[in-house]
Protein backbone atom coordinates (compact mmCIF):
# COMPACT_ATOMS: atom_id res chain seq x y z
CA UNK A 1 0.00 0.00 0.00
CA UNK A 2 1.63 3.30 -1.12
CA UNK A 3 0.49 5.51 1.78
CA UNK A 4 2.21 5.03 5.10
CA UNK A 5 1.32 6.00 8.66
CA UNK A 6 3.35 8.15 11.07
CA UNK A 7 4.32 5.01 12.99
CA UNK A 8 5.68 3.36 9.84
CA UNK A 9 7.73 6.48 9.10
CA UNK A 10 9.08 6.50 12.68
CA UNK A 11 9.98 2.82 12.40
CA UNK A 12 11.99 3.55 9.25
CA UNK A 13 13.92 6.28 11.04
CA UNK A 14 14.65 3.88 13.91
CA UNK A 15 16.28 1.44 11.48
CA UNK A 16 18.67 4.03 9.99
CA UNK A 17 22.34 4.21 10.99
CA UNK A 18 23.31 7.10 13.31
CA UNK A 19 25.20 9.63 11.15
CA UNK A 20 23.87 12.88 12.65
CA UNK A 21 25.99 15.28 14.68
CA UNK A 22 24.34 17.65 17.18
CA UNK A 23 25.96 19.44 20.10
CA UNK A 24 29.31 17.75 19.69
CA UNK A 25 28.07 14.16 19.57
CA UNK A 26 26.94 11.62 17.01
CA UNK A 27 23.29 10.72 17.52
CA UNK A 28 20.54 8.62 16.05
CA UNK A 29 17.22 9.76 14.70
CA UNK A 30 15.64 9.08 18.09
CA UNK A 31 17.47 12.04 19.60
CA UNK A 32 14.85 14.21 21.37
CA UNK A 33 16.22 17.38 19.76
CA UNK A 34 15.06 16.06 16.40
CA UNK A 35 11.58 15.12 17.60
CA UNK A 36 9.91 18.53 16.99
CA UNK A 37 10.99 18.41 13.33
CA UNK A 38 9.95 14.78 13.05
CA UNK A 39 6.53 15.75 14.44
CA UNK A 40 6.11 18.10 11.48
CA UNK A 41 6.73 15.28 9.01
CA UNK A 42 4.44 12.94 10.94
CA UNK A 43 1.66 15.43 10.28
CA UNK A 44 2.03 14.82 6.53
CA UNK A 45 1.40 11.10 7.03
CA UNK A 46 -1.40 11.59 9.55
CA UNK A 47 -3.48 14.04 7.52
CA UNK A 48 -3.08 12.08 4.29
CA UNK A 49 -5.17 9.41 6.07
CA UNK A 50 -7.85 11.96 7.00
CA UNK A 51 -10.97 11.58 4.78
CA UNK A 52 -11.52 15.34 5.07
CA UNK A 53 -8.42 15.94 2.94
CA UNK A 54 -8.79 13.10 0.46
CA UNK A 55 -7.82 14.39 -2.97
CA UNK A 56 -5.94 17.33 -1.48
CA UNK A 57 -3.28 15.71 0.71
CA UNK A 58 -3.43 12.73 -1.66
CA UNK A 59 -3.12 12.32 -5.42
CA UNK A 60 -3.34 9.60 -8.05
CA UNK A 61 0.00 8.33 -9.33
CA UNK A 62 0.42 8.77 -13.07
CA UNK A 63 2.68 5.71 -12.96
CA UNK A 64 0.47 3.20 -11.15
CA UNK A 65 -2.98 4.76 -10.84
CA UNK A 66 -2.82 4.22 -7.08
CA UNK A 67 -3.64 6.75 -4.39
CA UNK A 68 -0.41 8.29 -3.08
CA UNK A 69 0.68 11.03 -0.73
CA UNK A 70 0.71 14.28 -2.72
CA UNK A 71 4.24 14.97 -1.51
CA UNK A 72 5.39 12.02 -3.68
CA UNK A 73 3.42 13.17 -6.74
CA UNK A 74 4.72 14.58 -10.02
CA UNK A 75 2.35 17.35 -11.10
CA UNK A 76 0.45 16.53 -14.28
CA UNK A 77 -1.84 19.58 -14.55
CA UNK A 78 -2.46 23.13 -13.33
CA UNK A 79 -4.96 21.63 -10.88
CA UNK A 80 -2.18 19.50 -9.38
CA UNK A 81 -0.04 22.60 -8.85
CA UNK A 82 -2.96 24.44 -7.25
CA UNK A 83 -3.69 21.54 -4.91
CA UNK A 84 -0.04 21.31 -3.91
CA UNK A 85 -0.04 25.02 -3.06
CA UNK A 86 -3.31 24.75 -1.12
CA UNK A 87 -2.09 21.64 0.71
CA UNK A 88 1.10 23.37 1.82
CA UNK A 89 -0.79 26.40 3.11
CA UNK A 90 -3.05 24.18 5.23
CA UNK A 91 -0.17 22.09 6.60
CA UNK A 92 1.87 25.16 7.52
CA UNK A 93 -1.12 26.62 9.36
CA UNK A 94 -1.44 23.35 11.31
CA UNK A 95 2.20 23.34 12.42
CA UNK A 96 2.82 27.08 12.62
CA UNK A 97 5.87 26.90 10.37
CA UNK A 98 7.68 25.17 7.51
CA UNK A 99 6.18 21.82 6.48
CA UNK A 100 9.61 20.77 5.11
CA UNK A 101 8.47 17.82 3.00
CA UNK A 102 7.97 20.01 -0.08
CA UNK A 103 11.76 19.85 -0.63
CA UNK A 104 11.65 16.30 -1.93
CA UNK A 105 8.43 16.90 -3.85
CA UNK A 106 9.94 19.86 -5.71
CA UNK A 107 13.09 17.87 -6.46
CA UNK A 108 11.29 14.93 -8.06
CA UNK A 109 9.26 17.32 -10.21
CA UNK A 110 12.37 19.08 -11.47
CA UNK A 111 14.10 15.76 -12.18
CA UNK A 112 11.08 14.44 -14.04
CA UNK A 113 11.55 17.25 -16.55
CA UNK A 114 15.33 17.40 -16.88
CA UNK A 115 16.10 13.66 -16.99
CA UNK A 116 13.70 13.38 -19.93
CA UNK A 117 15.37 16.32 -21.68
CA UNK A 118 18.83 14.84 -21.09
CA UNK A 119 17.78 11.59 -22.71
CA UNK A 120 16.36 13.44 -25.73
CA UNK A 121 19.66 15.23 -26.33
CA UNK A 122 22.25 12.67 -25.29
CA UNK A 123 20.51 9.31 -25.73
CA UNK A 124 21.08 8.49 -22.05
CA UNK A 125 18.75 6.47 -19.83
CA UNK A 126 18.41 8.94 -16.95
CA UNK A 127 14.64 9.22 -17.32
CA UNK A 128 14.17 5.45 -17.00
CA UNK A 129 16.37 5.51 -13.90
CA UNK A 130 14.34 8.36 -12.50
CA UNK A 131 11.00 6.61 -13.14
CA UNK A 132 12.30 3.51 -11.36
CA UNK A 133 13.30 5.66 -8.41
CA UNK A 134 9.99 7.54 -8.49
CA UNK A 135 8.01 4.31 -8.38
CA UNK A 136 10.04 3.21 -5.33
CA UNK A 137 9.61 6.68 -3.79
CA UNK A 138 5.82 6.58 -4.19
CA UNK A 139 5.34 2.95 -3.19
CA UNK A 140 7.18 3.54 0.08
CA UNK A 141 5.78 7.05 0.71
CA UNK A 142 9.30 8.36 1.27
CA UNK A 143 10.51 11.67 2.68
CA UNK A 144 13.35 13.36 0.82
CA UNK A 145 15.58 16.33 1.43
CA UNK A 146 16.75 18.20 -1.64
CA UNK A 147 20.44 18.97 -1.24
CA UNK A 148 21.02 21.83 -3.66
CA UNK A 149 22.98 24.65 -2.03
CA UNK A 150 26.73 24.09 -2.22
CA UNK A 151 28.96 25.84 0.28
CA UNK A 152 30.46 27.73 -2.73
CA UNK A 153 33.66 29.11 -1.19
CA UNK A 154 34.68 32.31 -2.99
CA UNK A 155 31.40 33.50 -4.47
CA UNK A 156 32.99 35.14 -7.53
CA UNK A 157 34.72 31.93 -8.63
CA UNK A 158 33.22 29.02 -10.53
CA UNK A 159 33.53 25.47 -9.17
CA UNK A 160 36.65 24.62 -11.17
CA UNK A 161 38.33 27.88 -10.06
CA UNK A 162 38.03 27.29 -6.31
CA UNK A 163 41.19 26.73 -4.25
CA UNK A 164 39.47 23.66 -2.78
CA UNK A 165 37.59 21.64 -5.44
CA UNK A 166 35.29 20.16 -2.80
CA UNK A 167 33.49 23.47 -2.15
CA UNK A 168 30.96 22.28 -4.72
CA UNK A 169 29.85 18.63 -4.68
CA UNK A 170 31.76 16.84 -7.44
CA UNK A 171 32.40 13.51 -9.08
CA UNK A 172 35.79 12.23 -7.98
CA UNK A 173 35.59 8.81 -9.62
CA UNK A 174 33.53 6.99 -12.24
CA UNK A 175 33.40 3.22 -11.85
CA UNK A 176 31.69 0.39 -13.69
CA UNK A 177 29.07 0.17 -10.94
CA UNK A 178 28.59 3.85 -10.14
CA UNK A 179 30.28 7.10 -9.15
CA UNK A 180 32.03 8.45 -6.07
CA UNK A 181 31.22 11.98 -4.95
CA UNK A 182 32.77 14.41 -2.50
CA UNK A 183 31.84 17.82 -1.10
CA UNK A 184 29.15 19.41 1.03
CA UNK A 185 25.72 20.98 0.78
CA UNK A 186 24.47 23.54 3.31
CA UNK A 187 21.14 24.79 4.72
CA UNK A 188 19.55 21.42 3.94
CA UNK A 189 16.20 21.29 5.69
CA UNK A 190 14.81 17.92 6.86
CA UNK A 191 18.01 16.01 5.96
CA UNK A 192 18.40 14.60 9.49
CA UNK A 193 15.01 12.89 9.42
CA UNK A 194 14.55 12.19 5.71
CA UNK A 195 14.67 8.78 4.10
CA UNK A 196 16.51 10.01 1.03
CA UNK A 197 18.83 12.81 -0.07
CA UNK A 198 18.21 14.08 -3.60
CA UNK A 199 21.21 16.06 -4.85
CA UNK A 200 20.88 18.63 -7.64
CA UNK A 201 23.28 21.33 -8.92
CA UNK A 202 23.18 24.78 -7.42
CA UNK A 203 24.06 26.83 -10.53
CA UNK A 204 24.80 26.91 -14.23
CA UNK A 205 28.11 25.30 -15.18
CA UNK A 206 30.72 25.63 -17.91
CA UNK A 207 32.49 22.80 -19.71
CA UNK A 208 35.35 23.09 -17.20
CA UNK A 209 32.80 22.50 -14.41
CA UNK A 210 31.58 19.17 -15.82
CA UNK A 211 32.72 17.19 -12.77
CA UNK A 212 30.44 19.35 -10.64
CA UNK A 213 27.38 18.82 -12.87
CA UNK A 214 25.93 15.90 -10.94
CA UNK A 215 22.57 14.77 -9.61
CA UNK A 216 21.68 11.64 -7.69
CA UNK A 217 19.58 10.16 -4.88
CA UNK A 218 20.83 8.09 -1.96
CA UNK A 219 19.52 6.96 1.44
CA UNK A 220 20.29 9.60 4.05
CA UNK A 221 22.38 7.17 6.12
CA UNK A 222 24.62 6.04 3.24
CA UNK A 223 28.22 5.31 4.20
CA UNK A 224 30.28 8.51 4.02
CA UNK A 225 27.30 10.83 4.52
CA UNK A 226 27.53 12.97 7.64
CA UNK A 227 24.71 15.28 8.73
CA UNK A 228 25.97 18.13 10.91
CA UNK A 229 22.69 19.45 12.17
CA UNK A 230 21.19 22.45 13.93
CA UNK A 231 17.79 21.58 15.37
CA UNK A 232 15.52 24.40 16.52
CA UNK A 233 12.09 24.49 18.12
CA UNK A 234 10.05 26.78 20.36
CA UNK A 235 10.96 26.80 24.03
CA UNK A 236 9.54 23.71 25.78
CA UNK A 237 6.54 24.17 28.05
CA UNK A 238 6.16 22.62 31.50
CA UNK A 239 2.49 23.31 32.16
CA UNK A 240 1.01 25.66 29.56
CA UNK A 241 1.45 23.27 26.66
CA UNK A 242 0.30 24.28 23.17
CA UNK A 243 0.36 22.77 19.65
CA UNK A 244 2.82 25.41 18.40
CA UNK A 245 5.49 24.07 20.77
CA UNK A 246 5.26 20.52 19.44
CA UNK A 247 6.93 21.37 16.14
CA UNK A 248 10.38 22.44 15.01
CA UNK A 249 12.91 22.26 12.20
CA UNK A 250 16.33 20.83 11.51
CA UNK A 251 18.86 22.05 8.94
CA UNK A 252 22.13 20.35 8.12
CA UNK A 253 25.53 20.65 6.57
CA UNK A 254 25.41 17.48 4.46
CA UNK A 255 28.93 16.12 4.05
CA UNK A 256 29.70 13.68 1.23
CA UNK A 257 33.00 12.07 2.21
CA UNK A 258 33.82 9.89 -0.82
CA UNK A 259 30.26 8.58 -1.10
CA UNK A 260 29.48 5.81 -3.57
CA UNK A 261 26.33 6.20 -5.70
CA UNK A 262 25.20 3.26 -7.90
CA UNK A 263 24.44 4.13 -11.53
CA UNK A 264 20.71 3.48 -11.17
CA UNK A 265 20.58 6.36 -8.67
CA UNK A 266 22.56 8.82 -10.87
CA UNK A 267 20.43 11.33 -12.82
CA UNK A 268 23.12 13.65 -14.22
CA UNK A 269 26.81 12.93 -14.63
CA UNK A 270 28.83 15.65 -16.32
CA UNK A 271 26.16 17.04 -18.69
CA UNK A 272 27.11 20.59 -17.71
CA UNK A 273 24.74 22.32 -20.17
CA UNK A 274 21.78 21.07 -18.14
CA UNK A 275 23.13 21.89 -14.67
CA UNK A 276 21.64 25.37 -14.75
CA UNK A 277 18.37 24.03 -16.12
CA UNK A 278 17.99 21.56 -13.22
CA UNK A 279 19.09 24.14 -10.64
CA UNK A 280 16.60 26.70 -11.92
CA UNK A 281 13.73 24.21 -12.20
CA UNK A 282 14.09 22.99 -8.63
CA UNK A 283 14.18 26.62 -7.50
CA UNK A 284 11.08 27.36 -9.58
CA UNK A 285 9.07 24.48 -8.11
CA UNK A 286 10.24 25.41 -4.63
CA UNK A 287 9.31 29.06 -5.08
CA UNK A 288 5.88 27.96 -6.22
CA UNK A 289 5.62 25.90 -3.03
CA UNK A 290 6.71 28.99 -1.14
CA UNK A 291 3.60 30.73 -2.50
CA UNK A 292 1.70 28.30 -0.27
CA UNK A 293 3.88 28.20 2.84
CA UNK A 294 4.66 31.90 3.15
CA UNK A 295 0.99 32.97 3.08
CA UNK A 296 0.38 30.35 5.78
CA UNK A 297 3.13 31.74 7.95
CA UNK A 298 1.66 35.21 7.49
CA UNK A 299 -1.71 33.72 8.46
CA UNK A 300 -0.13 32.53 11.72
CA UNK A 301 1.51 35.89 12.48
CA UNK A 302 -1.64 37.74 11.47
CA UNK A 303 -3.75 35.54 13.72
CA UNK A 304 -1.47 36.35 16.65
CA UNK A 305 -1.66 40.07 15.81
CA UNK A 306 -5.47 39.94 15.72
CA UNK A 307 -5.62 37.99 18.97
CA UNK A 308 -3.37 40.30 20.95
CA UNK A 309 -5.15 43.37 19.54
CA UNK A 310 -8.47 41.89 20.61
CA UNK A 311 -7.22 41.13 24.13
CA UNK A 312 -5.74 44.64 24.36
CA UNK A 313 -9.11 46.12 23.37
CA UNK A 314 -7.75 47.91 20.30
CA UNK A 315 -8.92 45.63 17.49
CA UNK A 316 -11.42 48.15 16.11
CA UNK A 317 -8.99 51.09 16.03
CA UNK A 318 -8.34 52.35 12.47
CA UNK A 319 -4.53 52.32 12.75
CA UNK A 320 -4.67 48.71 13.94
CA UNK A 321 -6.96 47.64 11.10
CA UNK A 322 -4.58 49.24 8.58
CA UNK A 323 -1.66 47.23 9.91
CA UNK A 324 -3.67 44.02 9.82
CA UNK A 325 -4.74 44.77 6.25
CA UNK A 326 -1.07 45.22 5.32
CA UNK A 327 -0.37 41.67 6.47
CA UNK A 328 -3.45 40.26 4.76
CA UNK A 329 -2.43 41.91 1.48
CA UNK A 330 1.05 40.38 1.67
CA UNK A 331 -0.34 36.89 2.29
CA UNK A 332 -2.96 36.99 -0.43
CA UNK A 333 -0.78 38.66 -3.08
CA UNK A 334 1.87 35.97 -2.61
CA UNK A 335 -0.79 33.26 -2.73
CA UNK A 336 -2.38 34.83 -5.82
CA UNK A 337 1.00 34.84 -7.56
CA UNK A 338 1.23 31.11 -6.89
CA UNK A 339 -2.28 30.57 -8.26
CA UNK A 340 -1.37 32.51 -11.40
CA UNK A 341 1.85 30.50 -11.71
CA UNK A 342 -0.17 27.29 -11.64
CA UNK A 343 -2.83 28.51 -14.05
CA UNK A 344 -0.22 29.72 -16.56
CA UNK A 345 1.92 26.59 -16.21
CA UNK A 346 3.20 24.66 -19.21
CA UNK A 347 3.64 20.97 -20.00
CA UNK A 348 7.19 19.66 -20.37
CA UNK A 349 8.11 16.91 -22.81
CA UNK A 350 7.82 14.38 -20.00
CA UNK A 351 4.22 15.47 -19.34
CA UNK A 352 5.14 17.23 -16.08
CA UNK A 353 3.49 20.58 -15.45
CA UNK A 354 6.00 23.44 -14.90
CA UNK A 355 4.85 26.53 -12.96
CA UNK A 356 5.05 29.89 -14.68
CA UNK A 357 8.50 31.32 -14.01
CA UNK A 358 7.53 34.99 -13.68
CA UNK A 359 4.58 34.63 -11.31
CA UNK A 360 6.31 32.13 -8.96
CA UNK A 361 9.40 34.32 -8.67
CA UNK A 362 7.42 37.51 -8.18
CA UNK A 363 5.41 35.84 -5.42
CA UNK A 364 8.52 34.58 -3.63
CA UNK A 365 10.26 37.96 -3.98
CA UNK A 366 7.28 39.83 -2.56
CA UNK A 367 7.26 37.49 0.45
CA UNK A 368 10.97 37.91 1.11
CA UNK A 369 10.83 41.69 0.93
CA UNK A 370 8.02 41.93 3.49
CA UNK A 371 9.05 39.36 6.11
CA UNK A 372 10.55 41.80 8.62
CA UNK A 373 7.65 44.21 8.12
CA UNK A 374 5.29 41.46 9.30
CA UNK A 375 7.32 40.85 12.45
CA UNK A 376 7.40 44.60 13.00
CA UNK A 377 3.59 44.77 12.89
CA UNK A 378 3.20 41.96 15.44
CA UNK A 379 5.78 43.60 17.72
CA UNK A 380 4.05 46.98 17.36
CA UNK A 381 0.62 45.60 18.29
CA UNK A 382 1.83 43.30 21.06
CA UNK A 383 4.12 45.83 22.73
CA UNK A 384 7.21 44.89 24.71
CA UNK A 385 5.79 42.10 26.86
CA UNK A 386 6.76 39.24 24.49
CA UNK A 387 10.40 40.23 25.12
CA UNK A 388 10.11 40.64 28.91
CA UNK A 389 7.55 37.97 29.76
CA UNK A 390 8.54 36.18 32.99
CA UNK A 391 9.52 32.53 32.75
CA UNK A 392 6.77 29.95 32.69
CA UNK A 393 7.79 28.76 36.15
CA UNK A 394 6.67 32.10 37.62
CA UNK A 395 3.17 31.46 36.26
CA UNK A 396 3.25 28.04 37.96
CA UNK A 397 4.73 29.06 41.34
CA UNK A 398 1.75 29.96 43.62
CA UNK A 399 3.79 32.69 45.30
CA UNK A 400 4.25 34.65 42.06
CA UNK A 401 1.41 33.33 39.89
CA UNK A 402 -1.25 35.26 41.81
CA UNK A 403 0.50 38.54 41.02
CA UNK A 404 1.08 37.72 37.37
CA UNK A 405 -2.53 36.62 36.90
CA UNK A 406 -3.66 39.93 38.42
CA UNK A 407 -1.36 42.23 36.50
CA UNK A 408 -1.26 40.54 33.08
CA UNK A 409 -4.98 41.18 32.65
CA UNK A 410 -6.19 43.10 29.60
CA UNK A 411 -9.91 43.09 28.82
CA UNK A 412 -11.90 42.15 31.93
CA UNK A 413 -13.81 39.40 30.10
CA UNK A 414 -10.64 37.56 28.95
CA UNK A 415 -9.18 35.12 31.52
CA UNK A 416 -5.63 35.81 32.68
CA UNK A 417 -4.47 32.41 31.46
CA UNK A 418 -5.65 33.21 27.93
CA UNK A 419 -3.72 36.47 27.97
CA UNK A 420 -0.64 34.68 29.28
CA UNK A 421 -0.89 32.00 26.59
CA UNK A 422 -1.29 34.65 23.89
CA UNK A 423 1.84 36.52 24.93
CA UNK A 424 3.85 33.32 25.37
CA UNK A 425 2.88 32.28 21.85
CA UNK A 426 3.96 35.66 20.48
CA UNK A 427 7.17 35.53 22.51
CA UNK A 428 8.00 32.20 20.86
CA UNK A 429 7.04 33.59 17.46
CA UNK A 430 9.07 36.80 17.50
CA UNK A 431 11.51 36.73 20.48
CA UNK A 432 13.12 33.29 20.48
CA UNK A 433 15.92 31.46 18.71
CA UNK A 434 13.20 29.71 16.72
CA UNK A 435 11.83 33.09 15.66
CA UNK A 436 15.27 34.21 14.55
CA UNK A 437 15.65 31.17 12.32
CA UNK A 438 12.31 31.82 10.63
CA UNK A 439 13.03 35.50 10.11
CA UNK A 440 16.23 34.76 8.22
CA UNK A 441 14.59 31.81 6.45
CA UNK A 442 11.83 34.18 5.37
CA UNK A 443 14.43 36.15 3.44
CA UNK A 444 16.65 33.36 2.14
CA UNK A 445 14.55 30.17 2.06
CA UNK A 446 13.87 29.14 -1.53
CA UNK A 447 16.21 31.87 -2.76
CA UNK A 448 16.85 35.42 -1.61
CA UNK A 449 14.91 38.27 -3.28
CA UNK A 450 17.93 39.04 -5.46
CA UNK A 451 17.68 35.55 -6.96
CA UNK A 452 14.05 36.10 -7.85
CA UNK A 453 15.01 39.46 -9.38
CA UNK A 454 17.58 37.72 -11.55
CA UNK A 455 15.04 35.08 -12.63
CA UNK A 456 12.44 37.71 -13.52
CA UNK A 457 15.02 39.85 -15.29
CA UNK A 458 16.03 36.90 -17.45
CA UNK A 459 12.53 35.64 -18.26
CA UNK A 460 10.27 38.71 -18.31
CA UNK A 461 9.34 40.15 -21.72
CA UNK A 462 10.54 43.73 -21.33
CA UNK A 463 10.74 44.11 -25.11
CA UNK A 464 7.00 43.60 -25.43
CA UNK A 465 6.39 46.48 -23.02
CA UNK A 466 8.67 48.70 -25.07
CA UNK A 467 6.67 47.86 -28.19
CA UNK A 468 3.45 48.89 -26.42
CA UNK A 469 5.01 52.27 -25.65
CA UNK A 470 6.18 52.61 -29.25
CA UNK A 471 2.66 51.90 -30.49
CA UNK A 472 1.11 54.45 -28.13
CA UNK A 473 3.79 57.01 -29.08
CA UNK A 474 3.06 56.51 -32.77
CA UNK A 475 6.47 55.09 -33.69
CA UNK A 476 5.09 51.56 -34.25
CA UNK A 477 2.16 51.04 -36.59
CA UNK A 478 0.70 47.80 -35.28
CA UNK A 479 -0.32 46.98 -31.72
CA UNK A 480 1.98 44.19 -30.42
CA UNK A 481 -0.65 41.73 -29.31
Amino acid sequence: MPMKTPDEYLERLKQMKPNIYIGGERVGRDDPRLRPGINVICKTFEQAQNPKYDGLMTATSHLTGEKINRFTHVNQSPEDLLKKQQMIRIYCRMTGGCIQRCMGCDAINALSVVTYELDQEYGTDYYDRFLKFLRYFQENDLVAACAQTDVKGNRVLRPHQQADPDLYVRIVEKRSDGIVVKGAKNHITVAAYADELIVVPTRAMTEKDADWAVSFAIPADTEGVKLITRATSPRPRKKFKAPYCEYGIGDSFVIFDDVFVPWDRVFMCGEWRYAGRLAALFALYHRHSYCGCKPAFTDVLLGAAVLVSDYNGILDRPHVRRRLVDMACTAELVYAAGVASAMYSEKAGSGTCIPNMVYANIGRRHAGLHIYEEYDIVAELAGGLPATLPFEEEFINPETAKYLEKYIMRRADVPAENVHRCFRLISDMICSAYAGVFQVAGVHGGGSPIMEEIAVSQSYDFEEKKKIAEYLAGTRKEFPG
